[in-house]
C-alpha cells in the first residue's frame, strides 16, 4: 500500500476514534460559564496534555506488552472489546457533562479521558503496529490539530449544524467506531487461532 494510502487509513481511524465533533457539546457544557479568552485556553492546555499522553502511550505500550507477555492480536481483541462498548455507550446513551467548568477542564475530562481516552489510545497502538510510527504520528498530529481548531471554533460550527447535528455525527461516528472494534475482535481472533494452529503442526 502507498504511504498515502496508509496515511490515509490510518487518520481515518484516528479521526473516528477521536470523534471530536461528538466532544463539541460536552465541551461548550463544560465551559459555558466561562469568558471567551478562558475558553481559548482551557482548549490550547486540553489539546497540549492529551497529545502528550498520545505520544508516550505510543512509546511505551509496545515495551510494556513485552514485559507483561501480551501480543498484539491480545490487545487487538481487548482493545476492540473495549471500543465497542465505548461506541454502544454512546449509540444507546448521550453525552452529559456532570463536571462544571473550571481550571482542571483542561486536563480532566477533555484532554483525559475525552480526547486521549481509551479508544484513540487504542487506535493508536494498533496503528503503530499496521502502519508504523512515522505514518501514525503524523496522522496524529493532523487529527490533534483539526480537533484544535474545531474547539477554538465551536461556537461556529454549532451554529453551522445545529446542536442536533452536533449530536447526529456524533452517532455516525460511534456507529463506524462499532464496526471497526467488530474488524479487531474479528481479526485478532483469527489470526490467534492460525497461530495456535500453526503452533500444532
Amino acid at each position: 500500500m502507498s504511504y498515502l494510502g496508509s496515511f490515509s487509513l490510518t487518520f481515518t481511524a484516528i479521526f473516528v476514534a477521536l470523534d471530536i465533533i461528538g466532544t463539541v457539546p460536552i465541551y461548550l457544557s463544560l465551559t459555558k460559564d466561562l469568558g471567551l479568552p478562558e475558553r481559548k485556553a482551557i482548549v490550547d492546555k486540553s489539546m497540549f496534555v492529551a497529545l502528550v499522553v498520545a505520544l508516550l502511550f505510543m512509546g511505551a505500550g509496545q515495551t510494556t506488552f513485552r514485559h507483561l507477555g501480551i501480543s498484539l492480536n491480545d490487545f487487538r481483541i481487548a482493545g476492540g472489546l473495549i471500543l465497542l462498548l465505548i461506541s454502544l455507550a454512546d449509540l444507546l446513551g448521550g453525552p452529559e457533562a456532570v463536571q462544571k467548568g473550571s481550571g482542571q477542564t483542561g486536563i480532566v475530562p477533555l484532554a483525559v479521558p475525552l480526547i486521549s481516552g481509551p479508544a484513540v489510545l487504542t487506535t493508536l497502538l494498533l496503528q503503530v503496529g499496521s502502519a508504523g510510527y512515522p505514518i501514525t504520528i503524523a496522522a496524529l498530529l493532523v487529527n490533534y490539530a483539526l480537533g484544535w481548531l474545531i474547539l477554538r471554533h465551536c461556537d461556529r460550527v454549532t451554529r453551522w449544524i445545529g446542536r442536533d447535528g452536533t449530536v447526529i455525527l456524533s452517532k455516525i461516528a460511534a456507529l463506524l467506531l462499532a464496526a471497526i472494534a467488530v474488524a479487531m475482535i474479528r481479526t485478532g481472533t483469527f489470526e490467534s487461532l492460525g497461530e495456535f494452529m500453526r503452533s500444532m503442526k
